[in-house]
């Protein structure tokens, strides 16, 4: 296939993929309260209201906690997995990994109805932190991704070289392998981050409406009619989504992170 055709193709699909996002951008300036599109007027009023209304303003700060601790927790339970698949090439060890891709590879309503039954059994259903423990499990797969590649990439004549001058296990993990894969950390942060910021299942089941995140938020306004408030939370979530894997192309191996191969590893 020529140049010409494939940019088309490509063209095509990304105005498929943009113009939803652009009817909603259109909405959420609408002048009026109506989700209309093309908007009456222009107004940035509902982004102020995310702000200034004390129950939209909550519903932030709750998506923003939750997702900054569950992704936090998620590195945890991912780091010392794919440190252990990594110091250890046994078969063996391939069946941690799995267990870690688990919760992600289900489907999000089976994964929260099982987040459900536990947290119940347990009495411990509604309260806030359960939905801190459940998103970073949930998502643990994202940082235990981009660490497995992490460990892959290290080079392995580097530990060998400190391991012959002396290093203990503890010294080569603290000046060897944490610097290398300190950007592949930052980039499992983000990603299990910008997921549980826009996550709705699994919040919903195990809290319900006894912590509001934004996604609940708007799940509960639909129910008093629709404004245009709702359309700027959607674009706040696409531009901090935007805007934290544009750091990470920036100053990360964005494609490499994604599962590219480099040429060094072929």
């Amino acid at each position: 296939m020529s140049a010409w055709p494939t940019r088309l193709v490509f063209a095509l699909f990304g105005l498929v993929l943009a113009a939803p996002l652009a009817v909603v951008a259109g909405v959420s300036v609408n002048e009026k309260k109506s989700l209309t599109f093309p908007p009456e007027g222009f107004s940035l009023g509902w982004f102020g209201q995310i702000f200034t209304d004390g129950e939209w303003f909550h519903a932030l700060l709750a998506s923003l906690g939750v997702a900054a601790l569950s992704s936090i927790l998620a590195v945890l339970i991912a780091l010392p997995i794919a440190w252990f698949l990594w110091r250890w090439h046994a078969p063996f060890a391939r069946i941690v990994q799995v267990l870690g891709l688990a919760p992600f590879i289900l489907p999000p309503v089976i994964t929260a109805l099982g987040f459900l039954a536990f947290w119940s059994e347990l009495g411990l259903y509604g309260q806030p932190w359960t939905v801190v423990v459940s998103h970073g499990i949930f998502f643990v797969t994202l940082p235990l991704v981009t660490l497995t590649l992490g460990f892959d990439a290290i080079d392995p004549t580097l530990v060998e070289a400190a391991t012959t001058m002396g290093a203990d296990d503890r010294a080569v993990l603290r000046t060897i392998v944490f610097p290398l894969i300190r950007p592949y950390i930052v980039s499992g942060l983000a990603f299990a981050f910008v997921l549980s910021l826009n996550e709705y299942i699994v919040a919903y089941m195990v809290v319900g409406f006894t912590l509001e995140t934004l996604p609940i938020k708007i799940f509960n306004a639909l129910r008093y009619g629709y404004t245009p408030t709702m359309a700027a939370v959607t674009v706040l979530f696409v531009a901090v989504a935007a805007l934290v894997f544009g750091l990470i192309a920036r100053f990360g191996d964005l494609p490499r992170l994604l599962g590219a191969w480099s040429h060094r590893d072929e």
